[in-house]
């Protein structure tokens, strides 16, 4: 975690530790990574760059489909009271614009996998939406799914919700706002995701309120926030390779962790292989070398 003494603290999430200049915010991308709603003990080298690296590169990609809330990734560009920590904050910072959160998960998936892919075993059901029967695993969806989920406190799992419960939330009119905008972006995404060669089979956003305006905020379409497959390597009926952390929660899937707190300790190849999945989700997507 960083520790910058001179500077506001005002929030510390599973990964990001958020630094307050007044209607700005200076969002650090730590190299912790989480699963399973807990935080590893364990650091995974450079993820906070690619996080935030890869992040700047998709609200590039999808701002004329909606506003975001960053104002720049570049060092230069930061308040003068975070010159004495260029060395902690290059590279993995950005300076965003402060919104009002609100507070839903907007998630959509492309692909029945993950916990969509254990609920439609039980139920044949997808966060209340019945699905035809029959489908395999990792089989792509007919129509994206908007399923969102209302986000929790660290340590705590995200709880997925019904479209209905999200209106009662945030009222229907900002409800379809959001999903319309959520599937924009991922449709945006996916297109170019794949000919790159990677599938992105889930994802999920988050938005603000700045005034009366809709503002994408956060990370965007990251190795944390979305599951990323090799094109190349795809077939469904399975679980599939992932550029993504899925290496490390079936790691500790195999090493029979409860999934309560404390993590266990990390091997080292285990820290390498999942660095070494980033960087290269971020090189395919990007097309170059992380800086």
């Amino acid at each position: 975690m960083t520790e910058l003494e001179s500077l506001t603290l005002v929030a510390r999430g599973k990964v990001r530790d958020l630094y307050d200049f007044g209607d700005q915010l200076l969002i650090v991308a730590t190299n912790r990574i989480s699963a399973y709603d807990v935080v590893m003990p364990n650091a995974i080298p450079d993820k906070g760059k690619v996080l935030t690296q890869l992040s700047r590169f998709w609200f590039n990609l999808t701002k004329d489909i909606v506003p975001n809330h960053l104002i720049s990734t570049a060092f230069a560009d930061f308040p003068k009271e975070c010159m004495p920590y260029r060395s902690i904050l290059e590279g993995r910072s950005m300076l965003a614009t402060k919104t009002e959160v609100i507070p839903i998960e907007c998630v959509v998936r492309g692909y029945l996998s993950g916990s969509a892919w254990e609920e439609y075993q039980t139920t044949g059901t997808v966060c209340g939406i019945r699905l035809k029967e029959g489908l395999e695993e990792s089989c792509k969806l007919n129509v994206p799914m908007f399923t969102p989920a209302t986000k929790a406190e660290i340590g705590k799992h995200d709880e997925n919700i019904t479209f209905d419960k999200m209106e009662k939330i945030v009222g229907k009119m900002m409800a379809r706002n959001l999903r319309n905008l959520s599937i924009a972006i991922y449709g945006r995404a996916r297109d170019y995701a794949e000919r790159r060669g990677i599938i992105i089979a889930d994802t999920k956003f988050e938005f603000g309120m700045k005034g009366d305006r809709i503002i994408l905020i956060d990370e965007l379409l990251t190795p944390d926030s979305s599951r990323f497959w090799p094109k190349d390597q795809y077939r469904t009926g399975v679980s599939q390779m992932s550029f993504d952390k899925q290496f490390l929660r079936e790691y500790l899937v195999s090493i029979k962790w409860s999934k309560v707190p404390p993590a266990p300790e990390l091997p080292k190849e285990v820290i390498e292989k999942t660095k070494e999945k980033y960087l290269e989700a971020y090189e395919r997507i990007v097309g170059k070398k992380l800086a």
